[in-house]
């Protein structure tokens, strides 16, 4: 009896296991919507920074950078350890990974869009975001956009 109530907790908690690797807690939602908005506003401050009037992006996302320091900090320690939950050799490669990915992704959408128009179309989102307080942040960050998915899906109970 006791060796099939161990095997019943074994396979629970492998099924838990399995499901937090292909599914985000709302918190993990967060985070990765969190650092998906840095890895914006950074790819708009290097990439506007060289385009006529963008001269200050770069160092206004620097500034929005040490403002949100500790927040930016909870966003990616929340990522490794989902990531570390979740099996990864190397969470902080896989941090990495999930950044370098992001900022990809964003290179190429100002890629497609034309640096000029992207730059037009974006520049003044550091501006909002720099002038946004944490629970502002925090509330940008919940939101899900159909466009921009997380790369996991919210987790359903």
């Amino acid at each position: 009896m006791l060796r099939y109530f161990l095997s019943l907790v074994f396979i629970f908690s492998m099924t838990l296991t399995a499901q937090a690797k292909t599914c985000y807690t709302a918190g993990e939602v967060e985070s990765e919507q969190g650092l998906r908005i840095h890895s914006e506003l950074m790819v708009i401050g290097l990439t506007c920074a060289k385009v006529r009037g963008g001269q200050s992006l770069y160092s206004k996302y620097q500034s929005f950078t040490r403002k949100n320091k500790y927040l930016i900090e909870e966003y990616e320690n929340t990522m490794i350890r989902y990531f570390k939950e979740s099996g990864a050799s190397s969470p902080a490669k896989s941090l990495h990974g999930l950044r370098t990915g992001i900022a990809n992704e964003i290179s190429q959408k100002a890629i497609r869009m034309n640096i000029g128009a992207f730059c037009n179309h974006y520049k003044t989102r550091i501006d909002q975001a720099l002038n946004m307080d944490h629970d502002t942040i925090r509330r940008w960050a919940r939101k899900t956009w159909p466009s921009q998915p997380t790369t996991r899906p919210l987790c359903r109970s």
